[in-house]
């Protein structure tokens, strides 16, 4: 993994953000998991549980283009700031609701669209500061080093806290989500002091090697300014297009998963789990991902991307066949640290190309555009299972999710190896083995 250099103005920028991503993904591995068992204890049905993961991702379609455009237009610290203390503040009325008896539910389900809404501003920003920030040649490692806090915070620590905050109270775990996100206001912050001098010093390396020759994809194929440029620039793209949808058709999976899974594991579900030991399930997925993005990029050299990205496609179907065949808790979680590692690698691999690949002036709108597609199956997933459950039950939900993982799969080999063949001009311009 390539470092920075010396104490630079781009170094520290990237340590604030990198903060304060720890702290935001922290406070999202803690709400996540806990507003569906929340609800859970509230009395809420499997449908009203699987809408919870619905209206946690459902911004991502309705609002994630308008969120790239808004990322492209204010610097990442100040909407850092700005969305951080909304998620503050959401997460504290959450909590002030269980304390005092409220609707919980409906208090959960509004939480969850605020915490939604945030997740296109802030992850969006998040993948645009980075190369603003970070040179060209470390950008691999810096990604990878998000990642891998991302895992740490968002599946490794969060799910096991969140189920003893859960636990412990419910108001609890919501004040302690608001906390979180107060923190990583606080760190955007410090991000601010720096931001301009690396912008400006990172601007400019960028357009030395532009005049060069080698700035390929540093200016835009498409007018500036719209909110569809950046879904004309990703479609025109065939190697993202063709990412991003293979995502879409993965996160469909994912999706279906995150809906139900709580109803599986928890008792009396069949794996007959307590809150606490289904937050411990999840650090499998995150103990996959940290281990994975700490050798991505060793292994990107040696077996190039097309076969680690194949490697999620597999892990997709290990994290629902296990479920849908009845197998194991013990099975159940190697297939989960399977699915977390392909994951890890996926977003790594991916968000090095689009960052290589993608003019500087529409990188929030291209990564939102990819979500809005990829990321918008997520709900449409989740949606179809609470329908699903509710007419045919849970087991019957992972059974068509195993169906699609492994037509997901078989789509990728069909890309897979027409790039192979010769037909991967874009993966070849932008360093892929795709």
């Amino acid at each position: 993994m390539r470092s920075f250099t010396g104490e630079t103005a781009a170094t520290r920028s990237f340590r604030w953000l990198w903060a304060g991503a720890g702290a935001a993904n922290l406070g999202d591995g803690v709400m996540l998991t806990a507003m569906p068992l929340v609800a859970l204890a509230a009395g809420a049905s499997p449908g009203e549980i699987a809408l919870v993961a619905t209206v946690a991702t459902i911004a991502w379609p309705l609002f994630g283009l308008h969120a790239g455009w808004i990322v492209d237009r204010i610097a990442a610290p100040r909407l850092l700031m700005s969305v951080n203390a909304v998620r503050m503040l959401a997460f504290a009325g959450l909590a002030a609701v269980i304390l005092f008896d409220g609707p919980v539910v409906t208090a959960v389900l509004a939480a969850a669209f605020v915490y939604g809404v945030a997740e296109t501003l802030v992850d969006t920003s998040l993948v645009a500061a980075v190369p603003t920030i970070v040179p060209g040649g470390a950008l691999t490692g810096a990604n990878a080093r998000l990642e891998a806090t991302v895992n740490v915070a968002n599946q490794l620590v969060g799910p096991p806290l969140a189920g003893w905050l859960v636990g412990v109270s419910a108001a609890l775990s919501a004040a302690t989500g608001s906390a979180l996100y107060a923190l990583a206001g606080l760190a955007a912050i410090g991000l601010a002091t720096g931001w301009q001098r690396a912008r400006s010093r990172i601007a400019a390396a960028a357009e030395a090697v532009a005049a060069t020759g080698g700035g390929a994809g540093a200016t835009s194929a498409v007018p500036t300014g719209r909110v569809r440029d950046g879904i004309v620039f990703l479609w025109r793209h065939p190697l993202q297009r063709s990412l991003t949808v293979l995502t879409a058709a993965m996160n469909l999976v994912w999706g279906m998963w995150l809906a139900v899974f709580v109803v599986h594991a928890v008792a009396p579900g069949p794996l007959g789990l307590s809150p606490a030991g289904y937050g411990w399930l999840l650090t499998a997925m995150a103990a996959g991902g940290i281990g994975a993005s700490m050798v991505t990029s060793a292994l990107q050299r040696r077996l190039g991307d097309g076969v680690l990205l194949f490697a999620d496609c597999l892990g997709t179907i290990a994290l629902v066949a296990p479920s849908a065949l009845g197998a194991p808790v013990w099975v159940v979680a190697a297939g989960v640290v399977a699915a977390g590692a392909g994951s890890s690698v996926w977003r790594i691999v991916v968000a090095v190309i689009r960052q290589q690949t993608t003019p500087a002036d529409l990188i929030g709108r291209v990564y939102a555009a990819s979500r809005v597609i990829s990321w918008g199956a997520l709900p449409l997933g989740s949606a179809l299972a609470g329908a699903g459950a509710a007419a045919f039950g849970v087991q019957a939900v992972f059974l068509a999710a195993t169906a699609v993982a492994l037509i997901a799969t078989a789509g990728y080999v069909v890309v897979w190896r027409a790039r192979l063949a010769g037909r991967a001009t874009s993966a070849e311009a932008s360093g892929s083995d795709l």
